[in-house]
């Protein structure tokens, strides 16, 4: 995932989104889906999101259940769907407090998402709700009532970082009370993320203050109740980025524990792919591709879940095909996350990631060298920006691949253009990275790579270096938002050259990064061959053996 989204999300937009995903996933073309109809008003019981239970303040088996499904769809991020299923739990018993608190709870900011404005009606009213019921509610259900309302302001113009510090600290509170309740250990958990979203380390790699006491609050829930799903997907999102190694087990065991839930599903593979488990993070994708097809059949509420979740799934299938060589999975991954709207790249809110998603397909044919494919591709719409850019340095790399240098200079100099575009650096990818970024560090391959086939090697080298050096400047996202270590070509280019263990080093330093990657072992073999190093060589060659057993294409001699 995953995600720190600036988006003012709209319901047309959204459902436009929905149509248009429906058919990238249930294979129609994307003009033929019409937006998604409106969500059923009831909201339906979902067959198999495993067997979570909060025991609340009700007589209604029906809203029970409805409050257990809603509570585990907001741990599995899928908010507006959680809030429907809270809102028919109170309509099941109009005197439970928390019903209403669900609804609140699901309607405030998460790590992936600021608060929507949109959203602060419901919230407040929602937590007043909750509040004026409490006199039917157990002691620790009127804490975390009295916890929730410090969170919301009626009021538009609110301090948003100060609410979210407040329900921090009133959660902190709570489970002070209730040490050993694992839901509530959760919440405060959750609460702390909420102030640092995607900054829980500092830059030299250390956890913050607040980070260490959400660490031991969920290492220590995991002890207790390791099937807790919550906790799971929270401890993989604070450790994927420093230390992936501490969650493999979380992974595993959320692993297939919330079947109907897509995000759930998915959530392991952001730490598979950071430990070298690519053609897991590839399975566990595919089955959740197949779960929000499902989902998405039975024309869910349009919201930021199916706007953005669900092509995650996609996305992260096609990274981790990538990196196992698998070219027809990565590139009908690829062809789905492309398959974006017009219209909605062009929405402000969407536009850079969406133009991003809508580049994929490009970027896999780079990877896998289809040169005439590339060149065969029609340029972008003039207003497209950034993926003319990824367009032309496409282009860029098939002519260089083919030798024809001239044509390849030219489409760096247009690339070289649009990475200094204004408009490009103020398009970011989901809040994270702008656009101009990412053709900056396009610009630096292809002079690299035009370099290195022009024979000037130095030349090709300190390009390649500088790319480096951008890429290591973009802020973390899973999946990277640049789709080929820039090592990895930088080691390639070094082979070229006969600076043997430089290469070596180059894709060691890659190896550190994406560990077991079959295209740096394969570089890593032949840079030991290089130097007469033939029994390391032979080593290396079993591990990219067995990196690379799934892939349907062969490495070439550089």
């Amino acid at each position: 995932m995953f995600l720190i989204m600036r988006l003012r999300t709209s319901l047309i937009g959204l459902a436009f989104t929905l149509g248009l995903l429906l058919s990238a996933t249930l294979g129609l073309p994307a003009t033929a889906v019409e937006p998604a109809s409106p969500a059923p008003e009831t909201a339906p019981f979902f067959d198999d999101l495993g067997n979570h239970h909060f025991q609340i303040s009700t007589e209604s088996e029906t809203a029970q259940r409805y409050f257990n499904q809603g509570l585990i769809l907001a741990y599995g991020f899928n908010h507006a769907e959680a809030a429907r299923s809270f809102k028919a739990a109170a309509e099941q018993d109009a005197t439970c407090a928390m019903c209403y608190w669900g609804l609140a709870y699901v309607q405030g900011p998460n790590i992936n998402a600021p608060m929507d404005a949109a959203a602060i009606p419901t919230a407040w009213e929602a937590s007043r709700q909750a509040a004026a019921l409490s006199r039917h509610a157990t002691i620790k259900e009127r804490l975390l009532i009295q916890a929730l309302t410090a969170r919301y302001s009626p009021a538009e113009t609110a301090d948003r970082t100060a609410l979210d510090a407040a329900y921090a600290d009133a959660m902190q509170q709570v489970h002070e009370r209730y040490p050993n309740d694992a839901d509530i250990a959760v919440l405060y958990a959750e609460a702390l993320m909420d102030t640092m979203p995607w900054a829980y380390w500092d830059e030299a790699g250390q956890p913050k203050p607040e980070t260490v006491a959400l660490l031991n609050t969920l290492e220590s829930v995991i002890a207790r109740q390791p099937d807790h799903p919550g906790a799971l997907h929270l401890y993989i999102h604070a450790v994927e980025k420093e230390h992936p190694e501490l969650a493999i087990e979380a992974a595993d065991q959320l692993r297939g524990l919330v079947p109907d839930s897509g995000h759930l599903v998915h959530m392991p593979s952001h730490i598979y792919i950071r430990v070298g488990r690519y053609h897991d993070a590839v399975a566990v994708n595919q089955d959740a591709v197949a779960v929000d097809q499902a989902y998405l059949a039975g024309m869910p509420v349009p919201s930021l879940y199916t706007a953005a979740y669900v092509p995650h799934n996609h996305h992260f299938a096609w990274f981790g095909a990538l990196m196992t060589g698998q070219k027809d999975i990565a590139t009908a991954a690829a062809q789905a996350t492309g398959s974006v709207a017009p219209e909605m790249m062009r929405n402000p809110d969407f536009a850079g990631a969406l133009q991003h998603y809508y580049s994929v397909p490009l970027y896999t044919q780079v990877r896998f060298e289809q040169w005439d494919e590339i060149l065969a591709t029609p340029r972008p719409e003039a207003d497209l920006l950034y993926p003319t850019g990824v367009w032309h340095y496409a282009r860029g790399r098939a002519f260089t691949g083919q030798g024809k240098l001239a044509q390849a200079q030219q489409e760096l100099a247009a690339v070289q253009a649009l990475a200094a575009e204004p408009e490009l650096a103020e398009m970011t990818i989901w809040g994270f990275n702008s656009t101009a970024d990412i053709l900056q560090i396009a610009a630096a391959v292809l002079a690299g790579e035009l370099a290195a086939a022009q024979g000037d090697y130095e030349r090709a080298v300190a390009q390649l270096q500088t790319a480096v050096e951008r890429e290591d400047r973009l802020v973390y996202t899973e999946p990277p938002d640049w789709y080929s270590s820039t090592r990895n070509l930088l080691g390639n280019v070094l082979l070229q050259a006969g600076r043997d263990r430089d290469a070596e080093q180059a894709f060691r330093d890659d190896l550190s990064v994406y560990p077991n990657n079959g295209w740096s072992l394969y570089g890593l073999m032949q840079s030991l061959q290089a130097q007469g190093r033939t029994d390391e060589a032979a080593e290396v060659r079993s591990q990219f053996e067995e990196a690379w057993q799934y892939a349907d294409i062969q490495l070439a001699a550089q």
